[in-house]
C-alpha cells in the first residue's frame, strides 16, 4: 500500500464534510448499531447500511466495515473527488474502470471527534483496516487508529498556547493534529515509514500539513540536534509501551505498541531523555507501563526514572492487570484468540508468563506521567499516586491547575497559606452523614465532580473553614473567627487545618483568589 496526499486535498476533505461527519454516520446507524461498532461488531451497522445510497452509508461500508460497494456509488459519494482520484492516491482499489466494477478500500478512513480542554475537534483520520473489516490478525507493521489509549491522552493534555509541540511515537498522527490547533509548530516522530505517510495524509486532508513536521525515527532520536535541545514547550507521546517477550521466537513485533525494550525499559528511556528536549516550564505527558516488581513499590521503580531526568513529576496509576491478564489483553489486540488459533493463544500467553516470571512482575501498572522541566533551580514535584475511578470530563484544564496550585503553594509556608484567601471550587460539594439522633455529622465529605472525581472525609474545623471560604476573608481571619466560637487560641485551629487545606488546594477542592 502506497498512500499519497490528492494533489486536490481540499477536494476530499470537502466531499467527507458534506456526507461523511460523525453526525451523518448517526443519521444512519441506530445507537444499538453504534454501540456494536464499539464493540467491534460488525453485522448491526451491514444490516442497517445495506441498499442505502447515503454517502454515509457507502463511505461506512467501504472503509470500516469491510465490504465492497459499486464505483458508481463511490462516485456519487464523493462528487468533486471520484473514484480514480481516491485510487490514485491509494485509499481503494477498484476491479475495473466501469460503474458497475466493485470497489474495496485500502485503508481505513473515518470521521474521528476528540472532546478535550479546548472542546470538539473532528476531522477524518486513515490507517491501517483493522480486523473488524479484514477478519484477520493484524499486520506487524500495522498503524492504528484512534483507540482508547489516544483518547485518554488527549482528553489529559494541557491545552495552553504553545511556541513548539512534540508528538512522539505520532501513529495516524492524532496528537499532532490535536496539538496544531495550539502550537505555532509541531514536530511529529516515528520509527515507522507507513506510520509517517498516513500522518502525512491525515496532516494535509485535515489542513494542517503546513503546521505539522514529520521526521522518522526511534522516540526521541530524530530531535537529538543541537537546534532541538531545549527547544519544546509540550512533549505528548503514547508511545510503543507494551511489555512484549523478547525472548520468545515466533511472537509478532507489533510497530504501533512493541518499542523493541526489555521490560518497561522504552518508557523508561523516554522518561529519562525528555529532559534534553524540554524547554524551562516545558510540560510532557506520556502514557505508559510499568512493572510491579516482588518485593519493591511501583512508586519507586518509577521514581527513580524521574530522579534521572531531573524533572518534576506527576504520575497517576489508573489500572493494574495481572500477568495473565496483560498476555490475555495484548494477544486479542494483535488478533489471536483461543478460539482462532489454540495454539498460538497457549505458546503466547506462556511466553508472556515466562518473561514477567523471569523477572520477579508480579503485576503491570498502566497510566499518565505528568512531567515538567522546571523554570530554575531543582524539582520540587514528586507525586505518585493510584487514582482508578472513571474521569467524565477532559483532564487538561485540572492538570494544568493542579500544577500552578503546586507552584502556588511551593512558595507559600505557613503564615503565607493563613494569609490567603481561597474559595470553594464551583464544582465542590459537600455530604454530611449524621448518626440518627445526633446533631452533629458523624462523616464529612467534600466531593469533585471535575478532575478525578476525588473524595475527601474532613474533620468538623476543615468542614467549617472550607464552608466559610469564599474568597472575602483570609484564611487566618477565618481560623481566628472560630476560635472565637470555641473559646480557644487560633494557633491550634490553624495547626488542625492548614495542612488539610494544602491538600485541598493542590487538589483544586479550593482556588486561590490572590
Amino acid at each position: 500500500m502506497v498512500l499519497t496526499v490528492p494533489e486536490r486535498v481540499a477536494d476530499l476533505r470537502a466531499d467527507l464534510a458534506d456526507g461523511y461527519t460523525s453526525a451523518h454516520v448517526d443519521a444512519v446507524l441506530s445507537p444499538v448499531a453504534r454501540r456494536a461498532l464499539d464493540r467491534e461488531q460488525a453485522v448491526p451497522a451491514l444490516r442497517e447500511t445495506a441498499g442505502r445510497d447515503e454517502p454515509a452509508a457507502v463511505l461506512l461500508r467501504l472503509f470500516v466495515l469491510g465490504d465492497e460497494v459499486a464505483r458508481r456509488d463511490l462516485d456519487r459519494a464523493l462528487p468533486r473527488t471520484g473514484a480514480a482520484v481516491a485510487e490514485a492516491a491509494g485509499l481503494v482499489a477498484a476491479a475495473g474502470p466501469d460503474p458497475d466494477d466493485l470497489v474495496r478500500a485500502r485503508v481505513d478512513l473515518q470521521p474521528c471527534a476528540v472532546e478535550d480542554a479546548l472542546g470538539r475537534a473532528e476531522w477524518w483520520l486513515a490507517s491501517d483496516r483493522g480486523e473488524l473489516a479484514t477478519g484477520a490478525p493484524l499486520a506487524p507493521e500495522h498503524v492504528l487508529g484512534v483507540g482508547g489509549a489516544s483518547v485518554t491522552l488527549a482528553r489529559a493534555t494541557v491545552r495552553a498556547p504553545r511556541r513548539r509541540t512534540l508528538d512522539v511515537g505520532t501513529g495516524c498522527g492524532v496528537q499532532a493534529l490535536l496539538a496544531a490547533r495550539h502550537s505555532a509548530a509541531v514536530v511529529a516522530t516515528d520509527v515507522s515509514e507507513r506510520a509517517l505517510r498516513f500522518a502525512a495524509f491525515n496532516a494535509a486532508l485535515a489542513g494542517a500539513g503546513d503546521r505539522v513536521e514529520l521526521r522518522a525515527g526511534s522516540l526521541l532520536e530524530p530531535v537529538r540536534g543541537p537546534g532541538d535541545a531545549g527547544s519544546f514547550d509540550l512533549v505528548v507521546s503514547n508511545p510503543p509501551f507494551v511489555i512484549t517477550p523478547r525472548a520468545a521466537g515466533g511472537m509478532p513485533r507489533y510497530v504501533y505498541r512493541d518499542g523493541g525494550g526489555a521490560g518497561d525499559d522504552v518508557v523508561r528511556d523516554l522518561v529519562v531523555g525528555l529532559a534534553d528536549v524540554l524547554a524551562p516550564g516545558g510540560v510532557a505527558q506520556l502514557l505508559g507501563n510499568w512493572e510491579h516488581r516482588r518485593g519493591e513499590d511501583w512508586r519507586d521503580r518509577v521514581r527513580d526514572w524521574v530522579e534521572r531526568a531531573g524533572l518534576d513529576a506527576w504520575v497517576v496509576q489508573r489500572e493494574v492487570q495481572d500477568p495473565a491478564e496483560y498476555a490475555e489483553t495484548w494477544l486479542r489486540d494483535g488478533g489471536t484468540t483461543p478460539d482462532r488459533d489454540p495454539a498460538a493463544w497457549r505458546a503466547g500467553v506462556t511466553a508472556w508468563l515466562d518473561d514477567f516470571a523471569a523477572r520477579d512482575v508480579e503485576a503491570v501498572g498502566f497510566g499518565l506521567l505528568v512531567l515538567r522541566r522546571p523554570e530554575r533551580g531543582a524539582p520540587t514535584l514528586r507525586r505518585f499516586e493510584e487514582v482508578t475511578t472513571p474521569v467524565a470530563a477532559p483532564l487538561g484544564d485540572h492538570l494544568a491547575a493542579a500544577l500552578a496550585a503546586h507552584d502556588w503553594l511551593a512558595a507559600r509556608d505557613d503564615a503565607g497559606l493563613a494569609a490567603a484567601r481561597l474559595r470553594v471550587a464551583p464544582d465542590v460539594v459537600e455530604d454530611r452523614h449524621h448518626t440518627p439522633g445526633e446533631a452533629e455529622p458523624a462523616v464529612v465529605r467534600l466531593r469533585q465532580g471535575a478532575g478525578f472525581g476525588r473524595t475527601v472525609q474532613v474533620g468538623p474545623a476543615v468542614a467549617g473553614l472550607v464552608g466559610a471560604c469564599d474568597g472575602e476573608l483570609a484564611v487566618g481571619q477565618i481560623a481566628a473567627a472560630m476560635a472565637a466560637l470555641l473559646d480557644t487560641a487560633t494557633e491550634p485551629v490553624l495547626a488542625e487545618v492548614l495542612p488539610p487545606l494544602r491538600g485541598l488546594v493542590r487538589d483544586g477542592f479550593l482556588v486561590p483568589v490572590d
